[in-house]
């Protein structure tokens, strides 16, 4: 049935007629922020008697939903987008779309807004509340309706976590008037902006963070053009103090810092316990090098929002830039954790038939969507734990990513044992504050660590697969010398070779098998955290009873890879309360330890510990590789999934250029793959490499336009052209574009980017 079928929309044919709004409605009082795209569904007949009516739907954003003509007028322009089956002699059985109902949900006044419209026929406009009941539709309601929609169409424009199927993205803002409508509804509706929700990371929005405010910031900072968010914000802050963040903000953004600075001083007398104040302050000094003051900053705003993850996050990051890691790994150990919520989707349906038209020209660039080879990936990397993090438990890793990437693994985990309690310190406490044969019915190892049960690790439903069976036995080599306390010595034989390659240097390190003594030994450590302190106790009279520790997989570590490169067994360093035996075969100390200085480790940290080690030995294990290979002038060779993965795992350890480079060998495959490109265009923008930005530019615009985003700002693009063109000017764009001898259809898409710098008077456009 291609004949029932739109030309160039998106469609999931239902199996019941009307199952989507059904769905929809029930579904009504799980949104809980934004709420999802728009729902377009329409029923089509063929006039012919015996013939039943189909049903289909789609999710759109950008359309204007000011009132219920323009709403009716999006579902009447589908009616000219049939495909028309006309033979040569004879015509078809022609459809035509019945009736449709277009709708929109209201974030403000949590209720759905829909128009249901009868070809020919009149329209209704109607509201629908959380319990399915109908009611009139107001003006007020149609206000908020309109900003609801602007907001998703903003916020999910190149959000890359959310995608749907059959999801339409048009341009929500297309001239300076419709730009103009936009910030009269944010004036009048910003006091209520913190009933639309915030981004996961904010516990608790308030007028000052929210979608609003994140939608009003990235519409205009986007663009570079802040004077307009100043207006709106200069406006505000009349009646609302607090709002003075913003304004001193959207200040900087325009680079008037004497009167960003202005407004700061006069705002913090009047509203000093506004962390989102102090947190600009803050940005500013860091900027200028001022991170003693920084700090101070950060410290109070501690105090003014405890229980804000963003808070404990800034002073996180102040401390690291002073180089007080110790007083980073404590803050980072109090920040709040909070649990995960995606953005608010429609309940998935099964359809009885997808139709998904190709998009034009410009997709014929693009590989083939089909499953090659080279999206087949080893099971090691397809494990990895760190990219299911969302929310604050990403923002948490990146800080620990961080600390590695400047101190070295080896220094992180002496300044991990140095601050809280290691779970064998807390044991050997244990054995001198019990009887003597209590204690002596411990079993000990030959090396003189203690056998410690095994406890699972889990992420809060996070990173389930945060580690295997031997992610608590390999640890990266550590270098033979002393720890703070002088205790004890490090238990692999390397020469630090691990942390010069965290640290990015080019040195080979060296591969060598760990044997299983060495394994049982690194397996008590790990810190002890608050559930596990309480937990001791009942634990101790089951340690009686052990005989044996279980056999742990230690054959892994044995595994020649397909490369012929064994898996660098990367030990972790014993803690400073083992005190294995030295050369002469002391015996551990009996000395009492004190923990007065000490903290509990919560478990998500020590969970994220070992989320880093696994990132650490893959890209250990790749950098090793990748070293020998180069060494026998041989090939090195991984599937488009693999690089595309090892790509990730660089950017998030903070090897940019290797990054790029696995970003890069991954073009090299024929593979439909979006996420190198969208990379590589962020990396090439902000080098300034204006010839390899188009370049990656058009590649990430067909593949933008074969998903139906069908917009031109706020997007990824845009961004990055307005970006060079801050740098270069819009004209050398224009001349690059002309230059690379696009196909006409190809070239009118990307000079749309350029025509919204021209008509809204981006930075750059006039030079």
């Amino acid at each position: 049935m291609a004949e029932a079928s739109f030309k160039d929309v998106p469609e999931l044919f239902e199996v019941d007629l009307g199952e989507s709004l059904v769905a929809r409605t029930e579904s009504l009082s799980t949104f809980r922020e934004l709420g999802p795209p728009d729902l377009v569904q329409v029923l089509k007949t063929s006039g012919r008697s015996g013939q039943r009516d189909l049903g289909s739907y789609h999710y759109v954003s950008g359309v204007d939903a000011s009132s219920s003509a323009s709403l009716a007028a999006y579902i009447n322009s589908l009616t000219y987008n049939i495909e028309d089956d006309s033979g040569w002699f004879t015509k078809g059985a022609s459809w035509k779309v019945k009736s449709g109902c277009y709708c929109c949900f209201n974030a403000f006044s949590r209720v759905d807004v829909r128009v249901d419209v009868k070809i020919p026929g009149g329209v209704q406009a109607y509201v629908v509340d959380l319990r399915g009941e109908r009611h009139e539709a107001t003006l007020e309601v149609w206000q908020e309706t309109f900003l609801s929609a602007l907001l998703r169409a903003i916020l999910y424009s190149d959000d890359p976590t959310y995608w749907l199927e059959a999801y339409r993205k048009l341009d929500p803002i297309t001239t300076p008037e419709g730009e103009i409508r936009f910030v009269q509804a944010a004036e009048a509706l910003f006091m209520k902006g913190w009933q639309v929700g915030s981004d996961p990371e904010i516990q608790v929005a308030t007028i000052v963070s929210n979608h609003l405010t994140a939608a009003i910031m990235k519409y205009f900072g986007d663009s570079g053009r802040f004077q307009h968010a100043a207006n709106l914000f200069e406006k505000i802050s009349a009646r609302e103090p607090e709002v003075s963040s913003l304004l001193a903000k959207s200040y900087l953004g325009m680079n008037e810092e004497v009167k960003a600075v202005q407004i700061m001083g006069g705002a913090v007398q009047q509203t000093p316990q506004s962390y989102t104040l102090l947190h600009v302050q803050c940005e500013f000094l860091r900027s200028k090098g001022k991170h003693e003051w920084a700090l101070k900053l950060a410290r109070q705003a501690v105090n003014c929002a405890p229980s804000e993850f963003v808070t404990w996050e800034k002073l996180t990051e102040c401390y690291i830039d002073l180089g007080q890691y110790e007083n980073a790994l404590l803050t980072l150990n109090s920040c709040p954790m909070f649990t995960y919520n995606g953005r608010d989707a429609h309940r998935n349906l099964s359809p009885a038939r997808v139709h998904l038209p190709p998009k034009g020209t410009i997709v014929e660039i693009l590989p083939e969507r089909v499953k090659t080879e080279d999206d087949e990936a080893d099971p090691a990397l397809l494990r990895l734990p760190a990219p299911g993090l969302r929310g604050t438990w990403a923002r948490a890793y990146a800080l620990l990513t961080r600390l590695v990437s400047q101190i070295g693994w080896d220094e992180l985990l002496k300044t991990r044992s140095y601050v809280f309690v290691m779970e064998e310190e807390y044991r050997m406490q244990k054995q001198t504050e019990q009887p003597p044969s209590a204690a002596a019915s411990k079993v000990f190892h030959e090396d003189g660590s203690v056998v410690s049960p095994r406890r699972g690790v889990s992420l809060q439903g996070q990173a389930a697969a945060a580690a295997d069976d031997d992610a608590s036995t390999r640890g990266m080599a550590s270098p033979s010398e002393s720890d703070r306390h002088g205790d004890a010595k490090a238990d692999g034989d390397g020469d630090g070779e691990s942390e010069t390659l965290v640290a990015g240097a080019n040195g080979i390190p060296t591969i060598r098998i760990s044997t299983e003594s060495a394994r049982e030994a690194a397996s008590a450590a790990k810190p002890l955290n608050g559930d596990a302190a309480k937990e001791e106790e009942e634990e101790e009279a089951e340690e009686a009873e052990t005989e044996t520790e279980p056999k742990e997989n230690g054959e892994v570590a044995d595994e020649v890879t397909k490369n012929g490169i064994k898996d660098p067994a990367l030990e972790k360093p014993v803690q400073a309360a083992e005190n294995p035996e030295g050369e002469g075969g002391a015996s551990p100390s009996q000395e009492p330890f004190s923990f007065s200085n000490k903290r509990l480790c919560e478990r998500w940290l020590d969970n994220l510990f070992m989320v880093l080690y696994e990132d650490l030995r893959v890209w250990t294990i790749f950098r090793a590789e990748v070293a020998h290979f180069k060494t026998q002038h041989v090939a090195y060779r991984k599937t488009g999934l693999e690089w595309e993965i090892l790509g990730d795992l660089g950017m998030r350890l903070h090897h940019k250029e290797e990054a790029k480079e696995a970003y890069q060998r991954c073009l090299d495959t024929p593979r439909y793959a979006y996420k190198p490109w969208s990379k590589l265009l962020d990396m090439y923008a902000e080098e300034g490499d204006i010839q390899r930005s188009l370049q990656a530019a058009v590649r990430v615009a067909a593949y933008q336009w074969g998903d139906y985003a069908e917009m031109t700002y706020p997007t990824q693009i845009a961004r990055c052209f307005f970006k060079l063109g801050q740098i270069h000017g819009h004209a050398k764009i224009q001349w690059s574009l002309l230059s690379m001898g696009l196909p006409d259809p190809v070239a009118k898409i990307m000079e749309s980017y350029l025509v919204y710098g021209r008509t809204f008077k981006v930075e750059g456009y006039d030079f």
